[in-house]
C-alpha cells in the first residue's frame, strides 16, 4: 500500500508545473528574461538552428500579429516554417533581417507558478544580399515567457502596433 501511496504522490509532483521553481525577482528576472529574448531572437533572425529554436519553444507556443494574423499555433508548425526560412536565406541575394530590443522600453512582470511577462519595442533591420542594413519597421509586443526544467520557454507572443520605418 505504501508503494501505491509513493507513486501516486511521484504521478502528482510530476504533473505540477515545472514553473512552481522559484521565479527570479526584480532584477534578476529582467537581466534572465531579456538575456533569453536576445539569445532567442538573434537565433531567429540570424541564426539557422531549428531543433534548437524547438526547445526555446512551448509545445502549444502560439503567435498573434497585428498584420499576420495568428502566426503560429504549436511549435512543431513555427519550427517547420522557421526551418524553411532559413534554407531561404542561403541564397546570396536573400532578404535577411534582424530584430533589435528596444531596451529603455523593456518591462518584465512575474507571474507567479508559471513564470514571466515581457513588453516593449522593438526595431526590424533588413538588408538583401551582402547589401547595406536599413531600418525597415518598429513594432510593440508582449511575450509570455514559461519558466521550466529545461529553462526559458516562449509560450505566446503578440506583436503588434507595427509601422514602416520613415
Amino acid at each position: 500500500m505504501r508503494l501505491r501511496h509513493a507513486a501516486a504522490a511521484l504521478v502528482l509532483l510530476a504533473a505540477l508545473p515545472a514553473a512552481s521553481q522559484t521565479l527570479p525577482q526584480g532584477e534578476a528576472l529582467t537581466r534572465a528574461v531579456a538575456a533569453r529574448d536576445a539569445e532567442f531572437f538573434d537565433l531567429f533572425f540570424q541564426g539557422c538552428d531549428p531543433a534548437r529554436i524547438e526547445t526555446m519553444l512551448t509545445p502549444d507556443f502560439e503567435m498573434f500579429h497585428d498584420k499576420a494574423g495568428m502566426v503560429a499555433a504549436g511549435a512543431a508548425g513555427f519550427v517547420a516554417d522557421y526551418a524553411k526560412a532559413c534554407e531561404a536565406r542561403k541564397k546570396p541575394d536573400a532578404w535577411r533581417s534582424r530584430r533589435e530590443l528596444v531596451a529603455s522600453s523593456l518591462k518584465v512582470e512575474p507571474i507567479p507558478g508559471y513564470g514571466a511577462f515581457e513588453e516593449g519595442d522593438h526595431l526590424f533591420y533588413e538588408r538583401q544580399g551582402d547589401g547595406p542594413e536599413k531600418l525597415a519597421g518598429r513594432a510593440h509586443f508582449v511575450q509570455v515567457w514559461k519558466l521550466t526544467a529545461d529553462g526559458w520557454q516562449l509560450a505566446r507572443v503578440f506583436s503588434y502596433s507595427h509601422q514602416a520605418a520613415e
